[in-house]
This record gives C-alpha cells, structure tokens and sequence, in this order.
C-alpha cells in the first residue's frame, strides 16, 4: 500500500514544499536575469536539467531540507552567472566552456570530414534542407551546427550581383570554410 499512498503529512510535504521551492526558484530565476535559462549552448542546457533535477529532489525527497533544495538552486544560478561572466570577459575562458559553431555544408558541398567530426549524418542534412524548404543542396550557401546543437539553413541569395557571405556567423572564415 505504501507504493501508492503513504501519509496525508507526506502529501501535504509535498504541496507545501513544492510550492514554496517553486517560488524560490522562480525568484532567484528573475534576479539572475534572461542568460540563466538560454539554449545557447550544451553548457546552458545542462544547468537547466540540473536546476528541474534540483526541483524534483526538494519537492519529493524528505530528507532534503527546503533551505538546503534552495540553496542548491541559488548555487547552481550562481555558478552560471560566473561561468557567463567570465565567458564574456575572456575568449580563452570562452573556449574551454563553450563549443563554436560548425559549417557541415558549403557552397552546395556537404563537408564530410565536418560532419563525421561533429557526428552529424547526411539524412539529418537533408532533413533540415526539407525543413527550410529546400529541395537541393547546391541551393544552400551553407549549413551551421549551431552551439546549442540546431542546425541553420542559410540559402544562397538570388543571382543579382550581390555577394554572400558568412562573416556573420562568429568562426566561419574562409580557412573554416573549407575543412573538411
């Protein structure tokens, strides 16, 4: 019987616990900012699984305290505000947290030496070519794996003299371009 009901005080644990931790997060989440919660990257990903983990741990397991579930929440916020400060104060900081993005197509050629590197297959090249409404990959100018793991479509702009570029996309030079 325990498996399905063990106490109304346990239930009740629970509704308060969960309430009040929820709010305490949602308050913590509105002091540190926007950047907390971003999918720029795996980085941020992982911060928040690790912060619904947390949640779940204040709010099912009793032998963890409210004060110390929001702690741990404050905690991990915390560490994610220096991480992203110190990113943005420091390239080299930067780099060993954070990936830079990858050309998988170029110039309607499919650079298979990137794709194997960053594990991506040629279906979900076509997939997210589809996706974007294209119908052939010599109409692509490029394809990024994008930091948060998306990948990005940019299609070649009409023949009117007009040059495109990748100098908006941040670690895309000519030398990138053509690794393979």
């Amino acid at each position: 019987m325990d498996m399905f009901f063990s106490s109304w005080a346990d239930l009740g644990r629970v509704l308060v616990v969960g309430a009040l931790a929820y709010i305490c997060l949602v308050i913590i989440l509105r002091v540190s900012g926007k950047r907390t919660l971003t999918k720029f990257n795996a980085f941020d990903f992982v911060v928040t699984v690790a912060l619904g983990s947390t949640l779940a741990t204040i709010i099912l397991n009793k032998s963890v305290s409210l004060a110390e579930g929001v702690l741990g929440l404050a905690l991990l916020v915390l560490l994610q505000l220096v991480i992203t400060w110190a990113s943005v104060r420091s390239d080299r900081f930067q780099s060993l947290v954070k990936a830079q993005p990858a050309l998988l197509v170029y110039k309607g050629r499919i650079l298979e030496g990137a794709m194997r590197a960053e594990r991506v297959t040629r279906e979900e090249i076509l997939a997210v070519l589809r996706e974007s409404g294209v119908n052939d990959v010599a109409e692509v100018e490029a394809v990024v794996l994008e930091t948060d793991g998306t990948l990005s479509v940019i299609k070649k702009l009409p023949n009117d003299g007009a040059k495109t570029t990748l100098a908006n996309v941040p670690g895309m030079d000519k030398a990138s371009a053509y690794r393979s």
